[in-house]
């Protein structure tokens, strides 16, 4: 090391050591009274220095990985933009590198992948155990109501915080169907779609010139009010819920009794393992899969077009003669049929229900699940559900520190990464018809439409 380098090396690190320091004193002084006083059962005070030394000692090495890693994002930002302006040439200046999604996605064996995939996925009720099958379940479920989700917020550009209240009006309509009418699964699972669409359409129509906070606290004023409607009506028994919601059938079979024997003996199932769960599971993940197609046709559309477009400006999306009121309402309506859909599995899985399963904190959970796996990600959407539902549960071997911990990871992940764990990827369309030059990119003279004419770029999730 040069002599230079080493008269500005260690003022370097002294500063980061007294800032770590300083931060574990701080630290340590806010938590004195949580760490060193414990109360008995006689209301006996107990006063112990033990863990003081180890609280201090850990906020002083995670203070100094967490400035080095804010340096080393900060210094790769600067050079980054640095390097843009110095001019280099074509061959090297590279583009923002591809996530390994969108590689896997992108090559040729993308049918291939896929296949295993589902194929592991429809394997789990078989090799696993009950609590797996049912961790599996609930983030299926999460999943489903995640991609709705985007549909409105990650692509359309639309906040909603009253989510939950779509995913409510499906669990309840298969609910009530079922205990007062005696309708089958089957039959409420379309008509808890159609609930919960009808119930976007008339979310939609007040909120039509709203955007921003505006539309973030009509949303979430929309989502209390239907929670505080069920928890006030008769029909709905109130805040007692309702139970002895049935499970779905499979034409009139007792699954529990030939039907299990068979795949125990056959497929090596679990024993304890309950064949209707099992027929919940399947029937989520083809909702999933279900989910995933249309999801991804919508995108690519000419509908997706109009919502990336009124996500990015809308102002300009209208001037360009998009119809902003049926792209909001056809946002919110495709948006909500997915969460009615997931109502109905879940009011199935867990046989009760009632207003404080569809508290506030569920819509705050679901949309965690988008901008934790970025948004207008597909791909990003299903890992996020996978992380902040089957995460927590992996972690229970640490006790009640477990959501701490868990805390800690998303605030980490939101700093390094806010973009998410799979960000979204644009093509972009070059047009150089001034040049005489023919378009460039992937789909450019499909797009192009003819001749090329005058600059431009257009560019696509």
């Amino acid at each position: 090391m040069r002599a230079s380098n080493f008269k500005q090396f260690w003022p370097r690190v002294l500063e980061e050591l007294k800032a770590a320091f300083l931060a574990a004193v701080w630290i340590s002084v806010l938590a004195f009274p949580l760490m060193t006083l414990s109360i008995g059962l006689n209301s006996n005070y107990a006063f112990s220095m033990a863990r003081m030394p180890k609280l201090a000692g850990a906020v002083f090495v995670l203070t100094i990985l967490w400035r080095f890693f804010l340096r080393r994002r900060s210094f790769q930002s600067i050079s980054k933009v640095v390097l843009e302006s110095e001019g280099l040439p074509e061959d090297l200046k590279k583009g923002p590198r591809p996530s390994w999604v969108s590689v896997v996605m992108a090559s040729r064996h993308r049918g291939t992948g896929l296949a295993v995939l589902l194929l592991v996925m429809a394997s789990v009720p078989f090799m696993a155990s009950p609590y797996v099958v049912s961790v599996m379940v609930t983030a299926l479920i999460y999943v489903a109501l995640g991609l709705g989700l985007n549909v409105v917020v990650g692509v359309s550009g639309l906040l909603n915080l009253g989510y939950v209240a779509f995913y409510a009006m499906g669990a309840y309509t298969y609910a009530l169907l079922c205990t007062q009418l005696g309708w089958g699964f089957w039959l409420c699972l379309p008509l808890g779609a159609l609930t919960a669409t009808l119930m976007g359409l008339l979310l939609g129509f007040p909120v039509i010139r709203l955007s921003g906070d505006y539309l973030a606290i009509v949303t979430l004023s929309f989502g209390e009010i239907t929670r505080l409607v069920l928890t006030n009506l008769a029909v709905t028994n109130g805040p007692r819920g309702i139970s002895n919601i049935r499970p779905p059938g499979f034409f009139g079979l007792n699954l529990n009794g030939g039907p299990k024997d068979f795949l125990v003996s056959t497929l090596g199932m679990n024993p304890a393992m309950d064949v209707n769960k099992v027929l919940i599971y399947f029937v989520i993940l083809g909702l999933v899969v279900l989910t995933i197609v249309c999801v991804f046709r919508l995108e690519n559309s000419r509908l997706g077009r109009a919502w990336l477009a009124m996500r990015e400006d809308e102002v300009a999306c209208q001037a360009m003669g998009i119809n902003r009121v049926s792209a909001k309402l056809t946002a919110f309506a495709l948006g909500s049929t997915w969460a009615g859909l997931a109502g109905v599995v879940f009011a199935s899985q867990i046989t009760f229900i009632n207003p404080a399963s569809f508290s506030f904190l569920e819509s705050i959970m679901i949309l965690s699940i988008v901008v934790l796996g970025g948004m207008g990600s597909i791909p990003g959407v299903i890992i996020g559900a996978a992380v902040l539902i089957i995460l927590p549960e992996q972690l229970r071997f640490i006790s009640q520190y477990r959501m701490l911990v868990f805390g800690a990871l998303m605030v980490l992940m939101m700093v390094f990464r806010p973009g998410g764990l799979i960000q979204s990827v644009r093509e972009v369309y070059i047009h150089k018809g001034a040049a005489g030059a023919p378009p460039r990119g992937p789909g450019a003279a499909a797009d192009a439409g003819g001749p090329a004419g005058g600059g431009g770029a257009e560019g696509r999730s």
